[in-house]
């Protein structure tokens, strides 16, 4: 069965991935909307899923998280008896590519995908940083 989806935006990932990037960057909500242009009060709503952003907002937060706007922007059509295409666009972290694959999992709930997408993403950036430093080291001797 195929039904349309209500909203053109995905809010919900929307405002996880400024909530995500918000804390690894110790920014408060203020401090991203200096960078942004888009209010406090807007990116709260959108953290919160309550807000819907305008297109001018999508772009500049996108364009903040470096994410494609296409990841943001929902499927038009949802099939019940299908998987949702996870599309990669190569400038995503890593941790985000996992995390979308996680999400499209139909053997996972969404809290055990948010929750594996969490470890991974702990992980990666602990291994990730060590192994840098492990590279830059070994190139100076």
């Amino acid at each position: 069965m195929v039904q349309l989806d209500k909203s053109l935006v995905n809010t919900g990932e929307l405002g996880r991935a400024i909530r995500r990037k918000r804390e690894e960057l110790n920014m408060s909500l203020r401090d991203v909307a200096d960078e942004t242009g888009v209010s406090a009060s807007t990116l709260s709503r959108i953290e919160n899923g309550t807000g819907k952003p305008d297109a001018d907002n999508i772009a500049r937060l996108t364009s903040w998280l470096n994410v494609p706007m296409e990841r943001i922007m929902g499927n038009r059509q949802i099939n019940d008896d299908e998987h949702k295409a996870v599309v990669y666009f190569p400038q995503e972290a890593m941790p985000d590519i996992v995390e979308a694959h996680l999400r499209a999992d139909r053997n996972l709930t969404p809290d055990t995908a948010k929750a594996l997408a969490e470890l991974f993403r702990v992980a990666y950036t602990q291994f990730s940083s060590s192994s840098s430093a492990e590279e830059s080291e070994r190139n100076r001797r």
